[in-house]
């Protein structure tokens, strides 16, 4: 399970930088800008799910993070993955990006529940985890975050935090229910994005 877990966490981190990188692109940082958009996509929400924890954030702790990270800023330069057409929208890349957001959500709201957070809690941590360091990172280029005008996304983190809350109140929280959860959330963040689901908006006009 472990194993599994760090496998998802390092897909999650590579197509989290990507997308950092390309933003960073389309918004015409320089190479610094370039890093930290990156980085703070990848890991910003893990820094801030363990600050909220009272704990060294675990990008500091263990090197594989950092090393995700550098990697795919090279590979995106040294294949020009800048210059391809919509790359996000390839299945790829969007398999890549759901898997590090359900294990993202997972993560967090699991580390929320281990230390007694209340409903509210567990769905805020979860959330943050997964898309922190997109919001992190759109604040800092001033524009809205993505996560909240986007198609059926940070969705997926409150829907897998009610999900393991309601396993943790039966004492199901275990490697099959967790796989269980993270099975369906997975199959409904594809569906939500081949249906192109969106959350409804308040017309103005």
């Amino acid at each position: 399970m472990f194993d599994l877990v760090v496998a998802a966490d390092i897909l999650g981190i590579c197509a989290f930088t990507l997308s950092g990188f390309l933003v960073g692109v389309r918004n015409k940082l320089d190479l610094l800008g370039l890093i930290i958009s990156a980085s703070l996509t990848a890991l910003g929400g893990g820094v801030v799910r363990d600050v909220i924890l009272g704990r060294t954030p675990f990008a500091f702790n263990e090197y594989y993070p950092a090393i995700t990270v550098m990697s795919t800023i090279l590979l995106a330069f040294i294949f020009r993955l800048y210059r391809r057409e919509q790359i996000e929208r390839q299945w790829l890349f969007v398999i890549s990006d759901t898997i590090g957001l359900v294990a993202f959500s997972i993560t967090g709201a699991l580390l929320a529940i281990e230390v007694e957070f209340n409903f509210f809690g567990v769905m805020i941590l979860s959330f943050l985890t997964a898309v922190g360091g997109g919001v992190l990172r759109d604040t800092m280029i001033n524009q809205v975050p993505s996560v909240l005008i986007s198609d059926f996304y940070g969705s997926i983190a409150i829907i897998v935090s009610v999900l393991l809350l309601l396993l943790a109140q039966m004492d199901l929280i275990n490697t099959w229910g967790v796989a269980a959860v993270a099975g369906f959330a997975i199959f409904l963040r594809l569906l939500a994005y081949t249906k192109q689901w969106h959350l409804p908006t308040l017309n103005m006009d």
